[in-house]
């Protein structure tokens, strides 16, 4: 349930300007060449690891195993030798092959577009199924990773303590045709300008509106 103190004092012009001004410095990365079935195995493969760690692990796990089929049927420990990049690649490798097999058994080999149905895939949490959602099917929502949520309190726009707080919280405060981008051009932001120790404040276009900055300012 959402309360009027964790929602920032933003009104709905500036946080158009915040996204605007991310899609000035940052290009949008986009999945439009991957199927819903292969955003989902990356997102999977992606968690508690770096983007180029996962890009090399989903594109060899792809090279030798291109289909859903092929995985599902595929020994858990070949495919742990192909993620192994990614780490926790036995775990990681368990998800993938039994999210493989219940999509093929349950779901005629189709990945769901429903978050409800894809939270009840092992080891998809909002954030991940935000992902397929957005990445997979161009539908708005609105994933939050650490990034996002520490993002968005950073600034006040939010002033959450859990990642799902935040996601209700920016889904209400933020514009619809604003949720596609929002992930992406925060994460690249966090990746290299509001970074998780020592953020970049003289390159930071938003230290007028920042929380963070002022609270610095006055000390």
């Amino acid at each position: 349930m959402i309360t009027e103190d964790m929602k920032g004092d933003f009104t709905v012009e500036q946080i158009e300007y915040i996204v605007d001004e991310l899609e000035k410095i940052f290009d949008r990365r986009t999945f439009e060449d991957q199927t819903p079935y292969e955003v989902l195995v990356r997102t999977i493969l992606s968690q508690r690891t770096r983007d180029e760690n996962t890009d090399r692990a989903t594109a060899n796990l792809f090279e030798v195993y291109p289909t859903m089929e092929d995985i599902a049927e595929a020994p858990v420990e070949e495919i742990a030798k192909l993620v192994r990049p990614a780490g926790f690649y036995n775990v990681k490798a368990g998800r993938i092959k039994e999210v493989s097999n219940i999509l093929l058994d349950e779901y005629d080999g189709i990945v769901p577009d429903s978050i409800d149905e894809l939270i009840k895939l092992p080891g998809v949490g909002r954030k991940t199924a935000n992902c397929v959602l957005v990445f997979g099917f161009q539908e708005a929502a609105i994933p939050v990773d650490v990034h996002v949520h520490r993002i968005s309190n950073r600034l006040g726009l939010v002033h959450t303590k859990e990642p799902e707080e935040t996601e209700e919280v920016l889904r209400e405060i933020v514009p619809k045709n604003y949720w596609l981008p929002i992930n992406d051009l925060m994460v690249q932001f966090g990746q290299n300008i509001c970074k998780p120790i020592n953020p970049q404040h003289m390159e930071c276009p938003f230290t007028d509106l920042c929380e963070l900055y002022k609270s610095l300012d006055e000390i």
